[in-house]
């Protein structure tokens, strides 16, 4: 029963932070503040929402995709991005419980999560939210003491280090926004559960890449979004990569 508790606060949780993080990258793309007092609207006839309309899940399945006032329609975007929140930080709070790690992982998944949205949207990851995941990462692990900090820091370096060589080598193949979000991820996973991440959303990312190549829906220079697949690497190391590094006897590091 404390468990259920757990991850269903947990996941309303996630799904309140998916609708926020849904609003600052929207706002973030078309130019508009999202850090200051500007209320939601309908983006068809400019009606401000009131609280029924922002209940996270609820008030979309209610309202059924449609504005209260004009009855436009409601993107499913909406509803999908509060579902995935709901179930990434539900499925977070089962594998960690109440535990120091919980924040961590909170804090890299919902980290990732915004910069995959801006990027899969627009193409584009603003510095300053990977600066922030930097900051985050810094801030969590002080109470591990030096070797907490050094992993992070490592975990940053190595981050921006393999982006980086890819981007030399590639002359441009990812942006620096890619490397920077490396970087500040590293800062929260440690250098090891970094490494894990990037190569778990390099190997998703090649697959469905060349899966669409052989179906015909892109072409050999396309440009395919890179953040959405290294969300979906780290999610998977969140769950499952201190198993699997301590399967090859190699420590995770802290708070893993």
């Amino acid at each position: 029963m404390e468990t259920a508790l757990v991850v269903f606060f947990f996941s309303f949780l996630g799904a309140s932070l998916g609708s926020f993080l849904n609003v600052v990258a929207l706002r973030s793309i078309s130019g508009k503040s999202w850090s200051g007092g500007e209320r939601s609207v309908c983006a068809s006839c400019g009606t401000v929402l009131e609280w029924r309309d922002l209940v996270p899940l609820a008030s979309w399945c209610m309202l059924r995709g449609r504005c209260r006032r004009c009855g436009a329609k409601i993107g499913i975007r909406y509803f999908a991005v509060e579902l995935i929140g709901a179930f990434a930080a539900g499925l977070l709070a089962w594998r960690w419980g109440v535990s120091f790690a919980l924040p961590f992982a909170l804090a890299a998944a919902f980290g990732l999560f915004l910069n995959a949205l801006t990027d899969f949207e627009d193409g584009y990851v603003f510095d300053i939210f990977p600066l922030t995941m930097g900051i985050i990462g810094v801030a969590l692990r002080i109470p591990g003491g030096w070797h907490a900090l050094l992993d992070g820091l490592l975990g940053a370096g190595a981050g921006f280090a393999v982006i980086a060589c890819i981007i030399l080598v590639s002359r441009g193949g990812m942006g620096w926004g890619d490397a920077t979000l490396a970087a500040g991820t590293g800062c929260i996973m440690g250098w090891k559960m970094l490494l894990l991440t990037l190569y778990s959303g390099f190997m998703a990312g090649g697959i469905l890449a060349l899966l669409l190549l052989l179906a015909g829906k892109v072409r050999r220079k396309d440009a395919i979004p890179l953040v959405p697949f290294l969300a979906l690497g780290g999610f998977f190391t969140l769950l499952a990569g201190p198993r699997i590094l301590m399967f090859f006897d190699a420590a995770p590091g802290w708070p893993w």
